[in-house]
């Protein structure tokens, strides 16, 4: 813990040492090292809306705002900030956009949210509980003792991988394919050793699996029928019954990812946090 704290120190102190020109939140280094909060924390203090230079992303300039009150202007006024096209830096291939509603602003946002929100009310939740206690159980029971494991791939990825199986109602055997259509969906090409060019036909090839893999549920859901379940909601929902495939698909990969990458991580990084103290 003190080696974690000193690094901490070290690292605020270089970032007070920079001009506010070369502090780069987008920095892999500084999210690996868990050492970006002392950017974070200058950012607020001196500039809290501050235009990052070009050269510090492959995506050119842009904005970061970093105090709450001025987020929640930014997020609550889709008038004048936008989130179409895209919400991340840097815009998606011409020929092959992914449209979802986290990238839509009013009405169209609220209608197709509002179609899958059911499978996460307390009511649905209520109903779910005691088949994700059964399945942490079993996990956890399951965990070798006085042996290494790895906590990442039997517990935080298989859980994740359940519990997306069970609200997509996603064949249980194929639950993994979940996690690696997320997996890739979220990788950026930095951080692979593929060129561009290899790095998209690669993220394509996957993403039209997973396309085809949810079409045919989704020809199954809509001719059955409504269920309680994310696809079934999308091919009878009024406001994404109609959907093209690519948005069909956009959407897919938004509710895999929001229902993977998050709390996945946040199981690992708990437990990587109790550990540190």
């Amino acid at each position: 813990m003190l080696e974690d704290l000193s690094s901490l120190k070290a690292a605020r102190e270089r970032v007070a040492d920079q001009a506010m020109a070369d502090i780069n939140v987008t920095d892999p280094a500084l999210w690996s090292t868990d050492t970006v909060w002392a950017a974070f924390e200058r950012l607020r203090r001196e500039d809290p809306v501050h235009l990052h230079p070009p050269h510090q992303h492959r995506a050119g300039a842009f904005w970061s705002v970093t105090r709450y009150d001025d987020i929640v202007a930014v997020d609550t006024n889709h008038q004048d900030f936008s989130s179409e096209p895209s919400i991340f830096l840097g815009d998606q291939m011409e020929d092959f956009e992914l449209p979802a509603f986290i990238q839509m602003d009013s009405p169209r946002h609220d209608v197709q949210r509002k179609t899958v929100s059911p499978i996460v009310s307390p009511h649905s939740l209520a109903r779910m509980e005691p088949l994700i206690r059964s399945r942490i159980q079993e996990t956890l029971d399951g965990l070798p003792i006085g042996e290494p494991f790895d906590w990442v791939d039997r517990v935080s990825v298989e859980l994740t991988g359940q519990m997306l199986a069970t609200l997509f109602d996603f064949p249980f055997e194929d639950r993994r394919k979940l996690t690696y259509w997320s997996d890739v969906a979220m990788t950026e090409r930095e951080a692979t050793d593929l060129d561009q060019a290899d790095f998209d036909a690669h993220f394509k090839a996957v993403m039209l699996e997973c396309a085809e893999y949810f079409t045919r549920l989704r020809h199954e859901r809509a001719a059955a029928p409504p269920k309680d379940d994310l696809i079934s909601m999308l091919a009878h929902g009024a406001a994404t019954r109609e959907m093209s495939p690519m948005e069909y698909l956009g959407n897919l990969i938004l509710l895999i990812v929001g229902g993977n990458d998050t709390t996945r991580n946040t199981m690992s990084g708990s437990v990587l946090a109790m550990h540190l103290n």
